[in-house]
């Protein structure tokens, strides 16, 4: 009997250390997965994926406070509508969360298609001048959550885009505002040199009327749109063209852009 006693204890110990493996083993999500919380949160830290069709709509996500964005288009293509999407490019917005694109891209259509019905897709307005830069960073900010970081962003932004102006204006030729055309996506650049716009052009090539109009009214700069250039807008007019990119590059830096715009327009006004 003693043998018998000693049995049913040590099948007894056998039973409370099994059921206290399972207590332990129980202490997981509930889902067998054996992440915890911290796991879960961690998965979550970067935020939606965002996959834009060029690095303007990619810039404005980040500045939104995306952290998770990719560009079809890459940064070197001067005029990304005229990119040819690959099926690896259809396949990456397929495993979106947000997929954004301007109106006027001939691809719209087959990036639409692509997304399915997982993604949510978001047409941006791409406009560099200070209002809607803003207004379309408050807009992603809202889709994704981001708002804090949406504004904190636009305020940087305004600080930026004063010290800028503030710095080209002091280069002004004579101490006086300089009278430039400027393609009609280019206007924010003169805005931003506080420069007299004598006359605008495009998108399309000028035409004999507008060269001749234009070079009436004595530019002596031109602003025209690397992003969709067709040459030189004024030639034998004497007037100094710049070529002003509206696309940020490969580092989805926004306030690049305007910065290259501002040294460009400081070096051009200065006469270095």
């Amino acid at each position: 009997m003693a043998h018998v006693r000693v049995l049913f204890r040590s099948l007894a110990a056998v039973t409370a250390l099994s059921a206290g493996l399972v207590l332990l083993t129980g202490c997981g999500d509930g889902t067998g997965s054996g992440k915890s919380d911290g796991d879960k949160s961690a998965g979550m830290s970067s935020g939606p994926v965002v996959v834009a069709t060029s690095s303007w709509e990619a810039a404005l996500a980040k500045a939104a406070g995306a952290k998770n964005v990719t560009s079809i288009v890459p940064a070197s293509i001067k005029h990304a509508p005229d990119y040819d999407l690959k099926p690896s490019d259809l396949t990456a917005v397929a495993d979106a969360d947000y997929v954004l694109y301007a109106s006027f891209e001939p691809f719209a259509g087959r990036i639409k298609d692509a997304a399915g019905s997982k993604a949510k897709v978001v047409e941006v307005s791409l406009d560099n001048t200070p209002a809607k830069a803003r207004a379309e960073v408050t807009k992603l900010g809202k889709e994704f959550g981001t708002e804090q970081a949406a504004a904190k962003w636009n305020a940087k932004f305004t600080a930026e885009w004063d010290s800028l102006a503030k710095q080209v204006k002091a280069t002004w030729p004579g101490g006086k505002a300089p009278a430039v055309a400027a393609q009609m996506f280019t206007t924010w650049a003169a805005k931003l040199a506080g420069a007299k716009v004598v006359g605008t052009y495009g998108p399309d090539a000028v035409t004999p009327a507008q060269l001749s109009a234009l070079s009436a009214k004595k530019p002596k700069f031109v602003l025209e749109n690397e992003n969709m250039s067709t040459g030189t807008v004024l030639p034998g007019s004497g007037a100094k063209q710049l070529n002003i990119v509206n696309y940020p590059g490969a580092d989805l830096d926004l306030l690049g852009v305007y910065r290259k715009a501002a040294g460009q327009m400081e070096k051009a006004f200065s006469g270095s």
